[in-house]
């Protein structure tokens, strides 16, 4: 077995210098994937001269996770689960994100009040897949007093999620054709009082722009302009990070989006500041998007009256033989869209999150093909960090804020 850590061995690698760079003393290092500093299953091999990354080369999927695959062997209804495991970190909006490309593939139209509970929950993960993404980024900075600004009103957030759900981390509170169950009584005050919370924590944060140690770690540090974020496809904060005013909720906006009064914040030069602040900053904005989707938010039912995905009550299913055929079909059968395909995006806390889904007329998607937005952004990474030291590398990963359940292939 080649070893990666031999130099004599790097072009199996797929590292290649400059003739005159073989004979130098490079010093082989690997970065994850089983290290604090990588947030994940990850790994770079990194070619040092000194602490000065020479080169790099990345790899996925050591997390093995398969959810294509397991996505085509399981009914839509039963793939919900199975989308709260991308990015772990914002689960209802992976929930979100299916529902909304399968709904579209039924031509089905959900309640506004699932609506506007689906956009409200969205935000809420949104603002907590912010907190845990600076926080950590904080951590590895060196700003471990900051993480904890973050953390702890992380976890009230979820106590409010697990009140709501039943379960604080993954969800699986979509369903096709709405939301599992109405808001709890109780839950706008409860929510009120974290939203002061996190305002207060964005308050602590806005005070690292006095912090000489954290501008000299972040302003000016693994810098992607433009034409870069472009050509790897980036999308979501950190694609706005480097000076591009693009959003889906925006461009191709969906849901109540258009009836919400929202900015949406866009760096300057793409370094490790600018992606850190757009993401405080976008927190800002969907708490202000919250309060109006609180005062705004409907009464009515939370789930579709079509029977292709809505059970029968049970007075009719122990009561006449059709609400008996339609459970029967349901529960044996599943959701079973007519023959096609569809790709239906939304956009998450990372960027553009997008389903490929094709059907074959059965109870089981026949392809399922996901286009995270974590995916696109390391694949920018090798190039990120080579010309800086360690440290950036580790910081700089924390900013694109990469979450291994999406890499996965």
């Amino acid at each position: 077995m080649t070893n990666p850590l031999n130099p004599e061995n790097y072009e199996a690698t797929g590292l290649e210098f400059q003739a005159e760079n073989t004979q130098s003393n490079l010093t082989f290092v690997n970065l994850g994937p089983s290290h604090p500093a990588t947030h994940g299953t990850l790994r770079a091999l990194c070619a040092l001269e000194g602490e000065t990354i020479v080169a790099a080369v990345t790899e996925i999927g050591y997390l093995h996770r398969g959810f294509e695959k397991d996505a085509e062997v399981h009914t839509y209804q039963q793939v919900i689960p199975y989308t709260d495991r991308l990015n772990y970190v914002s689960a209802i909006m992976n929930n979100v994100g299916w529902c909304k490309a399968i709904e579209r593939m039924l031509e089905i139209t959900i309640p506004p009040r699932a609506v506007y509970i689906r956009v409200l929950t969205s935000e809420l993960n949104r603002i907590i897949d912010h907190l845990v993404c600076v926080g950590a980024n904080l951590v590895d900075i060196g700003g471990l007093s900051n993480f904890w600004y973050t953390f702890n009103v992380r976890e009230k957030v979820y106590d409010i999620l697990e009140k709501l759900c039943g379960a604080r981390l993954t969800s699986s509170y979509m369903r096709l054709g709405g939301v599992a169950h109405d808001l709890y009584e109780g839950f706008e005050n409860d929510l009120k009082v974290v939203l002061k919370e996190i305002w207060q924590s964005v308050k602590q944060f806005s005070k690292l722009n006095n912090n000489k140690i954290f501008l000299n770690r972040t302003r000016n540090i693994c810098v992607v302009p433009k034409e870069m974020a472009i050509a790897y496809g980036w999308t979501g904060p950190t694609l706005r990070a480097s000076g591009i005013n693009y959003d889906l909720r925006k461009e191709e906006p969906y849901y109540c989006y258009p009836d919400l009064e929202f900015e949406v914040p866009v760096g300057t030069i793409g370094d490790i500041y600018d992606r850190i602040f757009v993401r405080m900053l976008e927190i800002e904005e969907s708490i202000h998007m919250i309060e109006q989707l609180l005062k705004k938010i409907p009464t009515g039912p939370v789930f579709t009256e079509d029977k292709r995905v809505a059970l029968p009550p049970k007075t009719q299913t122990y009561g006449n033989i059709e609400g008996l055929m339609n459970h029967f079909k349901l529960i044996i059968h599943g959701v079973c869209p007519d023959q096609g395909e569809i790709y239906d995006v939304t956009e998450s806390a990372n960027g553009e999150l997008g389903f490929y889904v094709i059907s074959d007329g059965g109870k089981n998607p026949y392809r399922v093909k996901c286009r995270p937005p974590c995916f696109m952004n390391f694949a920018a990474y090798h190039e990120m960090i080579e010309g800086h030291l360690i440290a950036d590398a580790i910081a700089n990963l924390g900013s694109i804020n990469i979450i291994a359940g999406e890499l996965d292939r």
